[in-house]
């Protein structure tokens, strides 16, 4: 499999409050909008004892299998082995953690509950995903800080163009409770999932899956300026657009940077995206490209002092 495989989107799946469909994405939730509910979406059978985060990564794996053409309303046609998850989170179970530590810590293990035991692995959103939906190929969890999202794109990427799979299903997700705002210092959390589909373009063209982006290449700097740099050398066009990495408190984007270059700020709309950022970026530049704009697209995320990912994000029809 040539490393040069062309890697397109061909699914996206949001389970962000008051988004019904990918374009929701670009214009925002209207401000009264309610928390998702799984139960809805999934059925409540098999959620009683997952976390939030579980629950909220199962319903946008749904959403996203289904827009890929993976999954039918009523089940899933021939999937399985030769198709992956790649989730990044996280804050996803730290919730489980939390609460076992403090219990052990007062209790000792014996307070614990069997239940609990699942939720405090770290995989536990992509193994439960795996297990619901029978997607047998690759299975991994990204959780490395902002940059998880971009780089869980990457890994599955490079997956695909290994010939390790034949769709990777990549969720980015978070949620919102009282132990994540006091580790991460935020009032506002997402609480939600965007999932999306990756294929390699060949695939998805032998099965006429839509396809509503292309990567055009993936870049990894110590800063945020080094990695617009390099995302240029990936392409001459100047940008249609960038997406900003998460900033907190009185930090600032470079002045000057990309100038003229229209900024998106997904965590002004939905809040603290962490891990989950990166696949949203991603979920709503295809939302750009379906209402006409032309792109290419940056996306970037991380931190000055943890590393900045980069990804470049092509429209379906851009011959590079």
């Amino acid at each position: 499999m040539s490393e040069f495989a062309q890697i397109v989107v061909s699914g996206v799946g949001p389970a962000l409050p008051g988004v019904a469909g990918a374009g929701d994405l670009v214009t925002g939730p209207a401000p009264s909008a309610e928390p998702v509910d799984p139960a809805v979406l999934l059925g409540k059978k098999g959620l009683k004892y997952k976390d939030r985060a579980t629950r909220l990564g199962l319903s946008a794996a749904l959403a996203g299998l289904r827009d890929a053409g993976l999954r039918d309303e009523d089940g899933p046609p021939a999937v399985g082995d030769r198709v992956g998850v790649v989730v990044a989170c996280n804050y996803g179970n730290v919730e489980t953690i939390c609460r076992v530590v403090t219990t052990i810590a007062a209790e000792t293990t014996r307070g614990t509950s069997p239940m609990d035991s699942p939720n405090a692995s770290s995989n536990i959103i992509a193994s439960e995903i795996a297990i619901r939906f029978g997607l047998r190929g690759p299975n991994l969890t990204v959780c490395n800080g902002d940059a998880s999202g971009l780089d869980a794109l990457h890994w599955a990427a490079s997956m695909l163009r290994a010939g390790r799979a034949e769709q990777i299903l990549v969720v980015g997700v978070e949620p919102d409770h009282e132990t994540v705002r006091k580790l991460v210092g935020a009032d506002r959390i997402v609480d939600g999932a965007v999932a999306v589909v990756l294929e390699r373009a060949e695939t998805a063209r032998a099965r006429g899956a839509r396809v509503g982006a292309r990567l055009g290449g993936y870049a990894r700097a110590g800063g945020v300026e080094e990695c617009a740099r390099r995302l240029g050398c990936l392409s001459p066009d100047t940008p249609g657009g960038w997406y900003v990495p998460e900033v907190v408190g009185d930090t600032e984007l470079p002045a000057g940077l990309l100038a003229g270059v229209p900024r998106h700020a997904m965590p002004d709309v939905w809040g603290s995206l962490s891990g989950a950022l990166g696949v949203v970026q991603c979920a709503a530049a295809v939302a750009r490209f379906d209402a006409g704009e032309a792109g290419p697209f940056y996306a970037l995320a991380g931190r000055e002092d943890d590393g900045v990912a980069g990804l470049l994000l092509l429209a379906p029809g851009d011959p590079r």
